[in-house]
């Protein structure tokens, strides 16, 4: 990131530069770099941030992208309030919290500079065990040892919103590890935990790693667990069967839809263009990874937590979504 930062103010004192010699007349865009913000390097957010990366690259005419892994969402938030990304990731919940300024969830005053480009599609809360751990339930956690996700992580935070709403707390666990998904799956295939919770699009590669190693069992979430949460960005949701190996038989769980979040002092117009190129190109975000199949601009606008960037509002007036 360092490395990055100095070449934006290498390119933004360039840019002045060149206006004042030529009568006022600026660049393009004062920005010239877009660093996307994504997750670890075995969840989906980086795969398709490194397509969406290659996209603004390849559409926006003068600029220059990197795709940056990341602890995803509450890091990428914090990371967009500073300055130090254009665009990234993020879980509903974590947006809302990072909106309001929610001390707990790992924001320690309301993040107000982040604004919306749109929502994408939805994550899905996958509790995976192996099955010879016994674990076939959300009570049979008690005892087990699990690994929730990243500390403060968008995950981490579906994990204590989940437990919370089916009656158990940390303490419940044998053992809790805060592990990034790769990490935990090697555990669990190690036999050195029993089980992971992973908040993600379907078909994540950590999950389908851990499939094609051993026998796993997906723990449902019930609806009335989803309903008890009390949180409107939580909804029933279904892992369909054959999703990973050795998965037979549909799963219910919850799920929370996640937001391409910027942020404030990006100029319209490149924002205006960010949001064009995602959906014009959203054939390579699907073949980068296919939960970008439910990202739609219909939905794009529903339920968020943080106020659109006028360029993206100006697209989706543009594209009849928006009034």
């Amino acid at each position: 990131m360092t490395q990055i930062s100095r070449r934006g103010f290498g390119a933004l004192t360039l840019g002045v530069s060149a206006a004042a010699l030529t009568g006022g007349i600026p660049a393009a865009f004062a920005q010239d770099f877009i660093t996307v913000l994504t997750g670890g390097t075995s969840g989906v957010y980086y795969p398709l941030g490194v397509s969406l990366a290659k996209i603004y690259a390849d559409s926006i005419k003068g600029i220059n992208t990197n795709a940056q892994a990341t602890k995803a969402s509450v890091e990428n938030l914090n990371l967009l309030q500073a300055g130090r990304g254009e665009v990234g990731f993020a879980l509903g919940d974590s947006v809302a919290d990072a909106w309001a300024g929610n001390k707990e969830a790992g924001f320690p005053q309301k993040l107000d500079k982040l604004r919306a480009i749109g929502a994408i599609y939805p994550n899905f809360i996958q509790i995976v065990a192996r099955k010879d751990s016994g674990i076939q339930s959300l009570a049979d956690l008690k005892g087990k040892r699990v690994s929730v996700g990243a500390p403060r992580s968008g995950t981490e935070l579906n994990a204590r919103a989940v437990f919370s709403a089916a009656g158990l707390s940390y303490d419940d666990l044998g053992k809790l590890e805060y592990l990034p998904f790769a990490e935990s799956v090697e555990l669990v295939k190690n036999r050195q935990l029993d089980a992971t919770l992973q908040s993600s699009g379907l078909g994540v590669a950590s999950i389908r790693d851990l499939a094609s190693h051993n026998e796993i069992v997906i723990v449902p979430v019930p609806q009335d667990v989803v309903t008890k949460i009390g949180n409107p960005v939580y909804i029933s949701a279904t892992i369909p069967a054959n999703t990973y190996d050795g998965q037979t038989e549909d799963v219910p769980t919850a799920a929370v839809v996640n937001i391409l979040v910027t942020r404030e002092g990006l100029e319209d117009d490149l924002v205006y263009q960010m949001t064009k190129a995602m959906f014009e190109q959203k054939a390579q975000l699907v073949a980068s990874h296919n939960a970008a199949s439910a990202i739609g601009k219909a939905n794009a606008v529903q339920g968020l937590p943080i106020p659109l960037h006028p360029g993206a509002e100006r697209y989706y007036k543009e594209e009849g979504v928006l009034k």
